[in-house]
């Protein structure tokens, strides 16, 4: 990557910003008409698995995508939203795609597309696909970008398998004020024939995707039915259709991850036509990455900033069920305080979010997410932790809050609220040249 091709990719990028006047617009109308155009290059791609749901599809995702790698398969994926680049959201066969061919994909494109309305997410969906379509792999994984039913990303005729991780309150105003209205758009990505992978959901979840799912002639295969996964003291265990294992623990950190790597693994079982021998699946297990899911930064220009024996943690879990997933964890870590830079977007529920977090955090330095209008002002966030019983105080940046919060014993600093922080945190920390987190 050089400055100038990346210059270039975000000049098109911006461009595709005026193509409509909402940056969401839930439709499918769009998309097909310029998927057409480009001559439907979703209906090219091979073993296709869909992934919805409101928490873990890009950890779900990367475990996938390692198991399938160590297993010796050449795989495609497209994820989202970016941290860095937006080149993070189109691997092919393991790598990220270039600049130059980026650039191309975008730009044809925009010229099929001619000047017709059209959303930032749509386009750059439909170049996913065109890209796929011209460098096939033995495997796709598709994340969707919102909701399901009508996501950009539902025009797959035929996945080889669909998965729906844990559905839980996001995005109510798009897709619902209830689990149960969100779960039905999730599970709009389900299709007739097609193996449909459940995680853990709630009761009310579940009853909703459960009866979209027959309805529509889906096989089910459920957690707790038809596949179980749990954490063991050496590891994960995983039963399901074809395999009997014990794991070792998955790399990502967190108890959920467990609950992610085991949809996974669900969804591999129901892939016809793979092998995977349990050494793979092993190895999977251990060298999955997928930045800014509790991660622990080691390196870089904000670790530095730490005094020392302090730790730097890295989480963009925005939502209840990412809080819930944060307090899981802040409860096992009772060894030193823990101490929170917490930003978020306005669109999101931040006392929802704290209320899980706030009986172990010994207190917060609050920032505004940077260079995003939509961001909660650092005095917004304040008041929102204090409103659940954290101690907090607003912050121009996210460098003067390490150091504000950084202060007394050895302890943990955990920056957390939205990946849009996190995405900011990795540029700043990153040292490497090319901008790519270091860790």
């Amino acid at each position: 990557m050089t400055a100038e091709s990346a210059a270039s990719v975000d000049a098109v990028l911006k461009r595709f910003l005026g193509l409509h006047p909402k940056l969401i617009d839930l439709s499918l109308e769009r998309m097909r008409r310029l998927l057409k155009a480009l001559g439907d290059p979703q209906d090219s791609l091979p073993s296709v698995i869909h992934v919805a749901g409101t928490n873990g599809k890009g950890s779900t995702i990367a475990f996938m995508r390692a198991c399938l790698e160590t297993a010796g398969y050449r795989v495609n994926v497209f994820s989202k939203p970016h941290l860095i680049r937006f080149n993070e959201r189109i691997r092919l066969a393991g790598d990220l795609i270039e600049d130059a061919m980026l650039t191309n994909l975008l730009e044809e494109c925009e010229r099929v597309n001619a000047g017709q309305s059209i959303t930032y997410f749509e386009i750059t969906t439909a170049a996913a696909f065109l890209a796929f379509a011209r460098h096939p792999t033995d495997a796709t994984l598709i994340e969707t970008g919102l909701g399901g039913r009508f996501d950009a990303s539902n025009v797959l005729e035929a996945p080889a398998v669909t998965a729906i991780t844990p559905v839980s309150l996001d995005h109510q105003h798009f897709l619902g004020d209830t689990v149960a209205a969100i779960a039905f758009e999730k599970a709009g990505i389900f299709k007739a024939g097609r193996p449909a992978v459940l995680a853990r959901q709630s009761a009310e979840a579940a009853a909703v995707l459960e009866d979209r799912a027959r309805a529509l002639g889906a096989p089910l295969f459920r957690f707790g039915h038809e596949w179980r996964s749990a954490e063991t003291e050496t590891g994960l265990r995983y039963e399901g259709r074809r395999w009997r294992l014990d794991l070792p623990a998955p790399a990502l950190l967190g108890p959920h991850q467990y609950d992610n790597a085991g949809t996974a693994l669900a969804a591999l079982d129901c892939l016809a036509g793979f092998d995977f021998t349990p050494q793979a699946l092993a190895e999977g297990m251990r060298s999955v990455e997928w930045p800014a899911r509790l991660e622990r930064l080691r390196r870089g220009a904000l670790v530095d900033l730490l005094p020392s024996g302090w730790e730097l943690w890295l989480d963009g879990g925005h939502n209840q069920a990412g809080g819930e997933a944060l307090g899981v964890m802040a409860r096992r870590w009772q060894d030193r305080p823990l101490k929170l830079v917490f930003g978020m977007l306005e669109s999101h529920d931040a006392e929802a979010f704290l209320r899980p977090l706030a009986p172990f955090v010994a207190g917060a330095v609050t920032v505004a997410v940077p260079d995003e209008a939509s961001s909660r002002s650092a005095e917004n966030a304040a008041a929102a932790a204090a409103a659940v019983g954290i101690d907090a105080e607003p912050a121009a940046d996210t460098a003067m809050a390490i150091r504000r919060v950084a202060i007394g014993a050895p302890g943990r600093v955990l920056i957390c609220g939205s990946l849009y922080l996190a995405g900011s945190v990795l540029a700043q920390n990153s040292t490497g040249a090319d901008g790519a987190p270091v860790t």
